[in-house]
């Protein structure tokens, strides 16, 4: 499950460090180019409202298996496709993978190990997303410029393939279940403390990647970045990854509400920073190992706010979760895109700290996040 995290994250966010040869090679402007990160977060939330109710009626483990051969086919798809349409609806494909996977992996792991290994267990499972975000963006930016941005994606093949070669021998059965209707995933909405959980993370995601869609044109018009400039900048950010990850699963037995508060603020300060002196080469790679540290630490904190808040429903609610991050990261990356193109990508850096700073404030000192009922708690 770590490599097919690994695997995703790589496929989704691949574009932020190919961004510019894409447009370029497909007729379409950068901010265009940033759909194709929107267009897949739209079908993970479709899928992810839905999936709970459609895979209660199988093995999960053959669920798991079939999501993982969707992101194969996509990719073959992606690294083939003719124009910028074809892209898209190659993408929207990835989205399916992406909703799916996210919606059911907190509920798998709560049926993999025993209930005070959760934590620990999503820990290591988000290794994966720091694994990915620490080399996928630099590698890309580097061979894209080697091999073109199309052999990226081919590189990606052979791997996802070992991946579910993988899972078809190490996952155990983990037969059907009652099914779970739809509406029991709305119905925690209901919730006061889902509610605002939800308001919280949307705007928090979302001004995370209306900045983090759109580093890379600021890093080359900005900071006049040379691409191997790029490319260490962005192994500088993805490698902090691990120290926000590892930090973020230390903190959380004690610190979870204060971490949800906190590290959207520090994430906005970081941007706002980062732009201040973005015309300072040694400044910006400082900002962002700050910037990978704080990031990699906000969805491991979410994802086990999820399995304390809301571990009467985990399969309902990680689909609801995953549904708001990627409307979020769907909605950030158009937003970022739209100011980009018709204003600047300062305005584009300035919107991401301003959502940074409103998902903050949604969360508050934590106490509308907690779940009221005592009966009901972990």
């Amino acid at each position: 499950m770590t490599m097919c995290v690994a695997m995703l994250i790589a496929s989704e966010f691949m574009p932020v460090s190919l961004l510019t040869p894409i447009a370029h090679d497909l007729g379409a402007t950068e901010g265009m180019a940033g759909q194709a990160i929107s267009i897949s977060g739209l079908f993970a939330v479709i899928t992810s409202l839905f999936i709970a109710s459609w895979a209660s009626r199988f093995d999960r483990r053959h669920v798991l298996i079939g999501l993982t051969a969707v992101m194969l086919a996509s990719l073959l798809l992606i690294a083939a496709a003719p124009n910028f349409a074809f892209l898209m609806a190659a993408r929207a494909l990835l989205g399916v993978t992406v909703g799916g996977f996210w919606s059911l992996s907190t509920a798998t792991i709560m049926g993999l190990v025993p209930r005070p290994s959760v934590p620990k267990a999503l820990g290591v499972m988000y290794m994966g997303n720091a694994a990915a975000t620490a080399f996928a963006a630099p590698i890309g930016s580097y061979l894209g410029g080697v091999i073109g941005w199309r052999g990226v994606f081919w590189i990606l093949v052979p791997l996802t393939l070992a991946n579910l070669v993988w899972q078809w021998v190490s996952l155990p059965s983990m037969p059907a279940q009652a099914a779970i209707p739809v509406r029991r995933v709305f119905a925690l909405l209901k919730r006061r403390n889902v509610a605002f959980a939800m308001l919280g993370v949307t705007l928090t995601f979302a001004g995370a990647f209306a900045t983090f869609t759109y580093l890379r044109p600021f890093l080359e018009t900005y900071t006049q970045a040379t691409l191997p400039q790029l490319s260490l900048l962005l192994l500088g950010l993805g490698a902090a990854g691990f120290l926000g990850t590892y930090l973020a699963t230390a903190l959380l037995g004690k610190h979870l509400y204060g971490l949800l508060r906190w590290l959207p603020l520090g994430l906005g300060a970081v941007t706002f920073a980062m732009l201040a002196g973005g015309h300072v080469l040694w400044l910006v790679a400082v900002m962002m190992v700050a910037w990978g540290t704080l990031n990699s630490a906000i969805p491991v904190s979410w994802i086990n706010w999820l399995a304390a808040a809301v571990s009467d429903e985990p399969e309902a609610g990680g689909g609801l979760l995953v549904a708001a991050i990627q409307l979020a990261i769907m909605l950030g990356a158009a937003f970022g895109g739209m100011l980009l193109d018709h204003v600047s990508i300062s305005a584009t850096f300035v919107g991401g700290t301003a959502l940074l700073v409103l998902g903050s404030l949604a969360v508050g000192s934590g106490g509308r996040l907690r779940r009221l009922d005592p009966a009901c708690q972990p």
